[in-house]
């Protein structure tokens, strides 16, 4: 069923008020109206200051007007007192049963907005495949799944996309070094995961560069690099640091050898193709491994390797027309002026693509799949510039969806030791750090006297459903511009805004509630609320807002917090009030059918987290 929150409900009243009082409309959601802090008489706040001037009336008169409109009508409101621009309002007791029934009645899907017409792509994840995903995969999985839930549950149709970056110069920095050192192994002959084995050969490939390199720079060439293209006072640590790509692109033998790799894939060479397909197969199945051990899947796989010759077509179409131009040495261009920005290589002088040119191709090929009213890109901070030239690359050709591509940036992720790396092989895989945070789980609750006596299998799913709630919650908690620091141990403090506190404050409900057939209670209306349940209902009827909010901003952070703020607020009313043993049975009933409306919609703000809740723990 559908449910209004108490301030919807004020806004709606207040501006029906305006109407017949002023003749003016005004629409509901420009009405401020704010939940009270605790420490202020009242339960909510209508903000007065936007309307003194512009209906020439001063706070105490507006307030008294708006006071006595409210008391006729369905919000039940017991009374009130105007301090300076703000008129606080008390609600009367049967309200709040009456907004507990109906939350109630709406059961799970309590929060859920109504459907509307608007298709959501978000693409998230879209790993590389020549390494295992890591730490700042999973911030990425994790904003991405959970914005999707988020969206869905806010009443939009959504498709979890990735583009799996499936060829270019780095899978075949793996491939070269298989060819050259693997000897024909295997995944399975090396006992090793898909995604790990064929990583393992790009840490090679980075090794043996790195050594050809140092090498290199002693060099009488390498000498006459730093003393032709070295900036003035730079050292030569600095200078090797910033030339090293210019020397991989041009001097490099090994580097030769995998740009050779790379125009025979272009150029549909059997036995390439033939290896890039097998190595791309043994990474895809470790990838979806890792992806089933976090719970998440996805509607629709695109591959660069089907969407780049698009792409490559579009910008060919926009040099015939004289959108882009080319430069002497035959690379393509677009001039992003116009959109304050600079000037940005379509194709390279060889004619191969670059990132920009897959991602025009793949962004026409997911509007002709969905026609989305948003398509979402879930990728790190460091590519903002790309989309910002990307947008404005489809703009510039002419697409009229172009103004409905969304970069959903994020910060880096570092551990306690500091920033992650990859191509040195001390990557802070995705895999380990799964085992780590449910070993954690495991530790911290290997006295709980409620799993001694539980069959192992078991067990080992509630450290598992505890440890990735960790994992989740600890970096969906922030918000996603803002870099973090993600400390296992942390993660699983059962006393800290943590996973584990919330799903223990679920654990705590649900044992209660065990001890009762809830189908016998019920609640009455002459039953009078006192001021912690009345905390916790307030904050239940902003559970709609929060989603749609958290939809709006695709800022998970918003659950997150308000999750976090519902457990903590129960953790108080369960210390400070008696339940089964109530003082009397209107207070017990009350009390359990209010506990399990906070159960539930604690599970399924959790839910829209990506995590799930034990029964025990």
């Amino acid at each position: 069923m559908d449910y209004t929150s108490n301030i919807q409900q004020l806004q709606l009243i207040t501006s029906k008020f305006f109407q017949d009082e002023y003749n003016t409309h005004l629409e509901p959601k420009d009405i401020i109206v704010n939940v009270i802090a605790k420490d202020i008489q009242g339960d909510y706040s209508v903000v007065l200051f936007p309307f003194l001037k512009r209906f020439k009336t001063n706070p105490n008169e507006l307030g008294d007007k708006l006071a006595a409109y409210y008391k006729q009508s369905a919000i039940g409101v017991q009374s009130h007192e105007i301090i300076k621009g703000f008129l606080n309002l008390t609600l009367k007791n049967t309200i709040w049963t009456s907004q507990l029934e109906a939350m109630l009645e709406s059961g799970e899907d309590y929060g859920r907005q109504a459907a509307n017409d608007n298709t959501v792509v978000v693409e998230f994840c879209s790993p590389n495949t020549n390494k295992p995903l890591h730490l700042g995969h999973i911030r990425n999985i994790l904003i991405g799944w959970s914005a999707s839930q988020i969206l869905d549950f806010a009443g939009n149709t959504v498709k979890k996309v990735q583009i799996i970056n499936d060829r270019g110069i780095a899978i075949c920095k793996s491939m070269l070094a298989w060819l050259n050192y693997g000897e024909g192994a295997t995944p399975e002959t090396s006992n090793t995961k898909g995604d790990h084995f064929v990583g393992h050969y790009y840490v090679m490939f980075e090794q043996k560069f790195k050594a050809e390199y140092a090498s290199w720079q002693e060099t009488e060439p390498g000498k006459k690099a730093y003393a032709d293209h070295g900036k003035e006072k730079e050292l030569q640590e600095a200078f090797y640091k910033r030339y090293k790509n210019q020397y991989f692109n041009t001097a490099s033998a090994i580097g030769e050898e995998a740009r050779a790799l790379l125009l025979k894939w272009e150029s549909g060479d059997e036995a390439t193709i033939a290896l890039w397909k097998q190595m791309n197969q043994w990474v895809y199945n470790g990838f979806d491994i890792t992806y089933a051990e976090l719970g998440v899947d996805f509607d629709k796989l695109y591959y660069e390797s089907d969407t780049y010759l698009l792409g490559k077509k579009m910008v060919q179409d926009g040099l015939d027309k004289e959108i882009f131009y080319k430069k002497d040495d035959g690379s393509i261009w677009v001039d992003l002026e116009a959109h304050k920005l600079d000037h940005k290589i379509l194709l390279r002088s060889d004619g191969t693509s670059v990132y920009i040119t897959q991602d025009i191709g793949t962004a026409i090929k997911r509007h002709e799949d969905f026609g989305f009213n948003k398509s979402v890109y879930v990728v790190a901070d460091e590519q903002d510039y790309h989309f910002q030239a990307l947008f404005a690359t489809m703009k510039t050709i002419g697409f009229e969806f172009s103004d409905q591509l969304y970069h959903l940036s994020y910060g880096m992720v570092d551990l306690p030791s500091g920033k992650m790396k990859s191509r040195e092989g001390t990557v802070v895989d995705a895999d380990d750090l799964v085992v780590e945070v449910v070993d954690e789980a495991a530790n911290a609750a290997k006295d709980s006297h409620n799993l001694v006596d539980l069959p192992e299998e078991e067990k080992q799913s509630i450290f598992t459903d505890i440890g990735l709630g960790a994992l989740k919650y600890f970096i969906l908690k922030v918000q996603p511009k803002k870099r973090m620091t993600f400390d296992p141990s942390q993660s699983v403090d059962m006393q800290g805004q943590t996973g584990p506190y919330i799903q223990n404050a679920y654990v705590r409900i649900r044992s209660v509630l065990s001890k009762v057939e809830m189908s016998e209670m019920e609640l009455s209306s002459e039953y009078t609320w006192q001021p912690q349940e009345v905390n916790l209902l307030i904050l239940l009827d902003q559970f709609g807002k929060v989603v749609v909010d958290s939809a709006k901003d695709l800022d998970p952070s918003n659950v997150a917090h308000y999750a976090f703020d519902l457990a903590k607020e129960y953790h108080k009313f369960y210390h400070d009030h008696r339940i089964l043993t109530a003082e009397t049975e209107l207070a017990k009933a009350a009390r359990l059918l209010l506990s399990h409306k906070v159960a539930q919609t604690l599970k399924q703000s959790m839910h829209l987290l990506g995590i799930n809740m034990p029964e025990k723990m």
